[in-house]
């Protein structure tokens, strides 16, 4: 294009890529220390003479280095630049910004550290001997952009010198992604793998590895046409090389068009064009189309859909649905292989990850992923038979499958014991707000409980509720029309809605019965009973209310499609505040390093008093306990200690004063600035400050500091929130922002429920 510009790449232009790539500092990676240097003991501790205790139990025991150094997470991207994307051979210092991206791309999707290492020999022997000794370095080896035939010489040369995994991305990382893409097509045109009749077009590293996991994955042998560029790759022809010969097959076909002739499926690794329009009517009904060349596909996705309007249809290209896209694999892999210290990667583990993406595919996608890239609602189907890249379900779903089929196999040299857990903390890795939530988790599927869900008809909502089934925490049950949820649940393909309640709440036969308890309350603040049956009849906030109110729900969720202010008010009128306590909404956000804060209150008080604030600690303080984190609590104002004086710092000073007085077991001072209360070395002019850490739970001086701060600090800082949670009612129930993913309302829903598990605990 005029402007250098290439639709795979969303528009992006030659002379946005150099500014990005020359921006200081060059390239795209740094290295970053993970130890403090900053006074002379550390450096005596990290170097001179610290160091040499690591050194001394390593040779004792070649399997503490992994105890003492980054080879457990270290990957080593390595290339000679021969064949680099569709470029060709442009050298290995041509490569280098490359191997950087898959570096970024390791550290990004699965926290696997990487170096890019770009050797400049086109010789196999050479690259082999320089490669084979990099060993003591690095858990895994990825080979990138080397071509054929030496690329598989170089791999099996490789595998058999080295025990770390040895992994070429471009034959297997393509193998892997495709063939879950395949499963998916096939499942979708009712087909059996094993009477799939596929073509492949182009014998090069990834037409090979395609074809070798396929017929491992039980597609036959006589089932497969291979072509290259002399046409179809028969048993008999000659001048063939052992990694072509060893799949051929008897077919009276010679060339590609004769070998599409009634085929059910086409792999395309070859050229732009080498599929007419002609071939693709010639294959069966719905065929399969897995276009892959780069950087354009042998046939592209609308001259295919015009010949055969039901085709199925895949590219390698981020414009077109259905990518074949390598970062769905290769991160993972290593992810699994890494944590189990495999010793290779098999085909068993190649499998398993193909599995696990197919499986992956057919579930519900999270609205992240839309708002990640894809632009509009996915669903499972034509259009989407491989998962998103941007799903963050990858990280707990491959790995784990990677790793149990290592430890099947028996490569793996550290087995985990609990694949669950290990799902659950690598969630965690990338997404720390996932281990706060993890102990709640495990404790509410062990009691599994009732919550409903006010606004069910509402698709977000609809789609939370199958998530809070299916991850086993209890029975949703949503307020609505039955016939309008059921049509939204097939409408999104969630099946149906066994373990699912759905009540009218106009035609419930409880409305009665809600009414006379509402009435029991509101009498004497001006309503008639006529109030509380209309209330009940179509309000749903307080039919949700006297649900759990009344004991016939344990929780309830709502808030997607009301003002917080609305939503309180409907709930009053059911629930109380716990006696001599202060509700109050807290939210928790967790930083991109992983700090986990809480702040309150972000929901109720504007200004609250001294009372309220000492409440505020208190409940804020034992929530956070409940989470798992041992409480540090600032109440922060714009002044510290009194300098400057001012009355909000007086309100704070009284707010402590009161907390003297409960006699309470957790740390606590104010008033303080933010900066104190986080940085130590700050709080160091303050001797006699009573924190012995950070500060983990801020205590903000009004409702306007608060909700600025649970808003702004994600959004500059990354990192997530949860809630804000309403603390302090006697009965569970919570709000979500309005504008609330499905992963936000599931995770404050199974919250809601919890606090019903951690009442009954204290009783």
């Amino acid at each position: 294009m005029a402007d250098g510009s290439d639709p795979r790449t969303a528009h992006v232009s030659a002379e946005e890529a150099l500014a990005l790539h020359s921006s200081p500092p060059p390239g795209k990676l740094q290295i970053r220390i993970s130890k403090p240097l900053t006074t002379a003991r550390d450096l005596s501790l990290a170097y001179s003479p610290g160091v040499a205790e690591p050194c001394l139990r390593i040779a004792r025991s070649s399997a503490a280095v992994y105890d003492y150094t980054t080879k457990g997470n270290m990957v080593a991207v390595i290339s000679n630049g021969t064949a680099v994307l569709g470029l060709g051979n442009l050298g290995a210092l041509a490569a280098k910004p490359v191997m950087e991206g898959k570096v970024a791309l390791f550290k990004r999707f699965a926290d696997v550290d990487g170096i890019d290492l770009c050797i400049a020999t086109e010789d196999a022997d050479e690259f082999v001997n320089c490669v084979r000794f990099l060993g003591p370095s690095f858990g895994g080896i990825n080979l990138e952009d080397i071509k054929a035939p030496e690329c598989f010489m170089i791999e099996a040369r490789l595998r058999e010198l080295m025990d770390i995994p040895v992994f070429h991305d471009d034959q297997h990382g393509t193998a892997i992604v495709a063939a879950a893409g395949f499963m998916n097509a096939c499942h979708l045109t009712g087909r059996d793998l094993k009477r799939t009749r596929l073509v492949v077009n182009g014998a090069g590293a990834a037409a090979i590895a395609c074809v070798e996991l396929l017929k491992a994955m039980s597609v036959r042998h006589d089932n497969v046409v291979l072509c290259d560029t002399k046409g179809v790759v028969w048993r008999g022809r000659e001048g063939l090389n052992q990694w072509k010969s060893a799949h051929a097959v008897d077919t009276p076909a010679r060339t590609l068009a004769e070998a599409l002739e009634g085929a059910d499926a086409f792999f395309g690794l070859s050229v732009k064009g080498a599929v007419t329009q002609d071939m693709v009517r010639r294959m069966a009904d719905r065929p399969i189309i897995f276009a892959m060349a780069n950087p354009d596909p042998e046939i592209t996705p609308e001259e295919a859909r015009a010949a055969s309007p039901h085709a199925i249809i895949a590219t390698g290209r981020s414009d077109y649905p259905n990518q074949v896209n390598n970062v769905l694999g290769f991160p993972y892999i290593f992810r699994g292989a890494l944590d189990v210290r495999a010793s290779t990667i098999n085909e068993a583990m190649k499998i398993a990850a193909a599995e696990a993406l197919a499986l992956l595919a057919r579930e519900d996608v999270p609205d992240e992923v839309s708002t990640a890239g894809a632009g509009h609602r996915l669903q499972f189907g034509p259009d989407y038979i491989i998962p998103n890249a941007f799903d963050p379900r990858l990280i707990s779903r491959l790995p784990p499958a990677v790793a149990k089929a290592a430890i099947d196999s028996g490569v793996a040299r550290r087995p985990i014991a609990d694949l669950r857990k290990y799902a659950r903390e690598l969630s965690g890795r990338l997404d720390p707000t996932a281990n706060a939530l993890d102990a709640i988790m495990e404790d509410l599927r062990a009691q599994p409980k009732r919550v409903v869900f006010a606004e069910g008809e509402e698709e977000k909502i609809v789609r939370a509720a199958c998530a809070f089934r299916n991850g086993g925490y209890g029975t949703p049950v949503l307020i609505g029309r039955e016939d309008r949820v059921r049509d939204t649940m097939t409408r999104l393909g969630l099946g149906q809605a066994e373990g699912i309640e759905i009540q009218n709440a106009r035609l419930s036969t409880s409305n009665r019965k809600y009414a006379d308890f509402l009435y029991g309350r509101l009498q004497r603040r001006g309503f008639v009973y006529r109030d509380c049956q209309r209330m009940v009849n179509q309000d749903r906030n307080v039919f949700a209310a006297c649900m759990v109110a009344t004991g016939e729900a344990d929780a309830m969720v709502t808030g997607l499609t009301r003002s917080s202010a609305v939503c309180l008010e409907a709930i009053g009128h059911a629930i109380d505040t716990l006696p001599g306590a202060t509700s109050f909404g807290l939210t928790l956000m967790v930083g991109a390093r992983g700090m986990t804060i809480f702040i309150a209150d972000t929901l109720i008080h504007a200004r609250p008093s001294p009372q309220q604030l000492a409440d505020i600690a208190c409940g804020a303080a034992a929530t956070a306990r409940r989470l798992g984190h041992e409480p540090r609590v600032a109440l922060l104002s714009f002044s510290t200690f009194g300098n400057p004086a001012h009355a909000i710092s007086n309100i704070l000073t009284e707010a402590v004063r009161l907390l003297d007085q409960r006699g309470l077991d957790f740390e606590y001072d104010g008033e303080m600035s933010p900066d104190v209360a986080l940085d130590t070395s700050l709080r160091a002019l303050y001797p006699f400050c009573r924190l012995t850490g950070p500060a983990n739970v801020l205590v903000m001086p009004g409702l306007h500091s608060a909700h600025i701060t649970s808003r702004l600090a994600p959004r500059l800082a990354g990192g997530g929130t949860v809630g804000p949670l309403l603390i302090g009612l006697t009965h569970s129930a919570q709000l979500v922002p309005m504008d609330a993913s499905v992963s936000q309302i599931v995770e404050v829903a199974t919250l809601a429920a919890h606090q019903t598990i951690a009442r009954q605990a204290a009783r």
